[in-house]
């Protein structure tokens, strides 16, 4: 054999060999991504978590009547806690916002209650953790996506099957989100 084309078959073979391990490393990367992505969001989830039993002590002394409220709040509450993936963290995540919602709405009818400093220190820090749970879930989609893209798309896509790389489930709105709001005035 030529010298020549042994050298070039040992180069095709390093150049083959480095490909399908960068394609890997680049998976392994992007899902590890996506992981830590999701950790951001249930770290903001927690920090919410914790916040949430002080602002209902907080409400409970002025709407002491308001238990099913307290009782739904304290129901999504722990639905998040024990949410074992990305539906039903979402699902809980959803039914918290719609109670915590609520909550505050009941706030308006109670003068002294939004008055009260530890009140609105609490509902501003509940505010900064929805807009962080809101950014960390974009960046949790955004990563997904370019994660998902390298596992349909070529020549990537034939290791990821081939390494069981599986997509990734993107967070999203709940249809009652997703509807336009009336507005009158």
């Amino acid at each position: 054999m030529d010298l020549t084309l042994i050298i070039v078959l040992i180069a095709l073979i390093f150049f083959i060999g480095f490909t399908i391990i960068h394609l890997y490393n680049n998976l392994v990367s992007l899902r590890n991504r996506v992981k830590n992505s999701y950790s951001q969001i249930e770290v903001q989830l927690k920090r919410r978590n914790d916040l949430i039993p002080n602002l209902v002590e907080t409400v409970k002394g002025y709407a002491s009547h308001e238990k099913e409220l307290f009782e739904n709040i304290t129901n999504a509450r722990s639905n998040i806690i024990n949410a074992e993936n990305i539906d039903e963290t979402s699902t809980a995540n959803d039914q918290l916002t719609g109670a915590l919602k609520t909550l505050f709405a009941v706030a308006e009818n109670y003068p002294e209650l939004k008055a009260n400093s530890n009140f609105q220190q609490l509902q501003s820090e509940l505010s900064e953790t929805e807009d962080k749970i809101s950014y960390s879930r974009q960046f949790y989609n955004d990563v997904v996506l370019k994660y998902n893209n390298a596992c349909e798309q070529f020549p990537s896509s034939i290791f990821a099957k081939m390494f069981g790389f599986k997509q990734a489930e993107f967070f999203s709105a709940p249809e009652s989100e997703m509807e336009v709001p009336e507005v009158e005035f």
